[in-house]
Parts: structure tokens; sequence; C-alpha cells
């Protein structure tokens, strides 16, 4: 008898979602390297499960966030809730705006290449700069607002579902005992939704397989070659940017970085395979309310986190605006870095949910230094795919981490659920 169970036993770790995760990245840089054509035509599969994961973002939040305000006990708690939430990310998305310029000047990435300007093909990067030219603030703000309370959930824009679901929520909480069948509807629902992300994050492994082998078999390893400098630069500062900022963080709120990579480590593997953290926004959601997070903290601050606390983005702006300055031998003076680190503040938050956003802002913020050529641009393009992954790796992190602190600061933090889900 137990030998007939040891083989069950000894190969359960192979139905762990994370271990299928990683044998299909695995697998899919292996086809991309060794079958190129192969993995480039593996492209719609890894489009289609992109799709299917967008598909049910909209109506996860939408319940998630308006469940949440209408058990909330007070309006006033939304407000501070949202207040804290904003001054988290202001600061840290800013400092790693800061990181990645002090990084550029101290590992001077682009330093001896002397890129002639001229030579550079700005047709290449003509749709990111148009774009970045049409992001500004008045009309980010306004395109907030859905056509109609039904559009902001089937045009895929998260402010949009944000913005309606905490009026819907508010209502709600305003109507008072009247509306606790809404309520409960909600609920239930919500219910219904978490099975079905369940039933699609099944998919998980063939996704990141496809999106794996497309982006070797299209781009290839050698697209690395003179600009693995910059790359490296790119991933060690990001490492050290979650382990020591984000890591002093979380140990100042009373848990452990290192634990809550470990626990979320499902959903890492998917966002690196995937290079999209927002194919890992449903299951985050889920797996910050069993670590503890009030479900009203997650429904508000993992949505905003998505759209203005860009860590990965923020760091990624900085550092390859000066390695394009750097490539093209133009030194910044230390006045027109702190004009870019500015702007950077600012247009990181404008152009949030903008497919390409980590490139249209960047285009954004080196118009406003005109020493530095937005051709070299062109520069990073190649690479930019293979810089994607760390981006939305650090960015989904952040927002994990800002998700328990503020939930922490508002005592809405259930820490003997977090020990047990982070393992001390």
């Amino acid at each position: 008898m137990k030998r007939s169970g040891a083989p069950g036993r000894r190969f359960a770790w192979s139905r762990q979602l994370y271990v299928q995760v990683l044998i299909a990245i695995v697998a899919g840089v292996l086809l991309g390297t060794l079958r190129p054509e192969w993995g480039s035509a593996m492209k719609p599969l890894a489009d289609g499960f992109i799709k299917l994961i967008k598909m049910v973002i909209a109506p996860v939040i939408f319940l998630t966030l308006v469940s949440g305000i209408a058990h909330m006990r007070a309006l006033g708690e939304l407000g501070r809730v949202a207040a804290r939430a904003f001054g988290y990310f202001i600061v840290v998305s800013t400092l790693a705006l800061v990181v990645g310029l002090v990084v550029a000047n101290v590992a001077q990435p682009g330093a001896g290449l002397n890129i002639d300007p001229r030579t550079l093909d700005s047709e290449a990067v003509s749709g990111y700069v148009g774009a970045a030219a049409h992001s500004s603030l008045s009309a980010f703000l306004l395109d907030i607002i859905p056509t109609t309370p039904l559009s902001a959930l089937t045009e895929g824009s998260i402010l949009q579902v944000l913005f309606v679901a905490v009026l819907f929520g508010i209502t709600i909480a305003l109507v008072g005992e009247p509306a606790e069948p809404v309520v409960d509807l909600v609920d239930r629902l919500a219910v219904i939704v978490f099975r079905l992300v369940a039933l699609l994050m099944r998919l998980a492994p063939v996704g990141a397989f496809a999106a794996m082998a497309y982006t070797i078999g299209h781009y290839g390893l050698g697209v690395l070659g003179n600009l693995v400098g910059l790359v490296a630069a790119f991933y060690l500062t990001s490492a050290l940017f979650v382990l020591l900022v984000l890591g002093a963080i979380a140990r100042a709120n009373g848990f452990s970085i290192l634990r809550l990579i470990a626990y979320l480590r499902s959903e890492l593997l998917l966002v690196l395979g995937t290079s999209s953290s927002e194919a890992a926004l449903p299951p985050l959601i889920a797996r910050l309310e069993s670590a503890g997070c009030a479900p009203g903290i997650v429904g508000l601050v993992v949505p905003l986190g998505y759209s203005f606390n860009l860590d990965g983005t923020n760091i990624y702006m900085t550092l390859a605006a000066l390695f394009i300055a750097q490539a093209c031998g133009v030194d910044l003076s230390l006045g027109e870095q702190i004009a870019l680190l500015t702007v950077a503040v600012i247009s990181s938050k404008g152009a949030a949910g903008v497919t390409g956003a980590g490139f249209i802002t960047l285009a954004a913020t080196l118009a406003v230094v005109p020493s530095v050529p937005i051709a070299g641009m062109a520069l990073i393009l190649g690479i930019d795919r293979f810089m994607s992954e760390c981006r939305a790796l650090t960015n989904f992190i952040g927002n994990a981490v800002a998700t328990i602190v503020v939930a922490k600061w508002e005592g809405e933090l259930d820490r003997d659920m977090l020990a047990r889900a982070l393992g001390k």
C-alpha cells in the first residue's frame, strides 16, 4: 500500500502551477532558440491567453471594489485609504526614478558608443512619439470618464472601471439597508468570477510557453549583443530596488520581501512568461486577500497601483533616457537631469494604461530635454521586449508591497493570516 501511494506524493510537485509555468518557460526558450520560425508562430497563442485574462480584469476589479466600499464602515475611510495610497505611490515611484538616475550616472552604460543621431532610424519610434504627444494630463483625466457606466466594463481601461466602481460603491453605501440585496448579489457574483479566473489560470503554462517561444524566436538572443550592458544594469538595478528599498519598506511593516516573493511565485512566473503584469492581476487580488488584506483595501490599492505605482517602469525611464544621452555623446547638466526627473514623475502617471506605456512615457520625458535626440530610442527598441519582463516583475512586486503596507496603516491587515501565508 505504501509503495502504491508513493508515486502520487512523489510527483505532487508537478501539479503546482508555478512548476508548470517554469517548465513551460524553459520549453519556450528552447523552442525559440532551436526552431525560431516555430517560436515566432506562437504569437497568436500568447496573445490569446493575454486576452482571456484581460477579459476578466474589469469584472474582477468592479466586483471586488464595489463590495469593499459597500462594506466599509464610513465613506471617510475611502478617502483616507486613497490619500494614503497616493502618498505612498508618489514617494516610492519617485524614489525609483532617482535610483535609475543614480545608477545611470555611476554605471555609464551608454558611454563610449559614440552614436551619431543622424544615422538612427527615427521612423522606427515615430509611433511612440506620436502617442506621447497625445497623452497630455488633461486628456488622461478626461479619458477616465467612460461614455456610459457599462462601456467602462467593455473598453478595457482599468481607471474607467475604477471610476465607475467607486461611484457605484459609494451610492450603495449611501442608500444603506435597501441596497443590501445588491451587495449580496455583488458578493455572489465575485465568487463566480474568481472561480472563472481559477479555470483560466490552468492555461497559464500554455500562455507562458507561447509568449517566451515567440520572444526568443522573433527577436533572438543575439539582439542583446552590444546592448547587454544596459540590460544587465536594468536587471541589477531593479533587483537591488526590490531587495533593498522594497525590502526595507516590508521589514519596517513587519514582513519579509523574500517570503512575499516566494508566496507569489506562481504569479511572478506568469508575469515573467507573458511580460505582462496585467496577466496576474486577478490572481494577485485573490492572493492578497488570502494573505489577510481587507477586500476593500485590495480592490482600491491594486488597480490604482497598476496605473500610478510603476516602480519598474520608472527605473527603466531614467536609466534608458541617460543611456541614450550617453550613447549619443550628450552631456546632461545636473539641472537638465533634475528637469528630466521632474517631468518623468508626471509623465509616468499621464500615460498610465496606454499600450506600450514604457516607451510612450520615455518619449514624452525626452521631449522636455531637446539636447537628447528622441530618435535615440531606436537604439533600445530591439531589446525593449527583453526589459519588459523586468519592468513587469518589479511593478508587480511593488504593488503587492504597497497593498500590504496600506492595509497595515489602515488596521485592515490580519497579521495571523499574513504570517501563515508567508510561512513564518
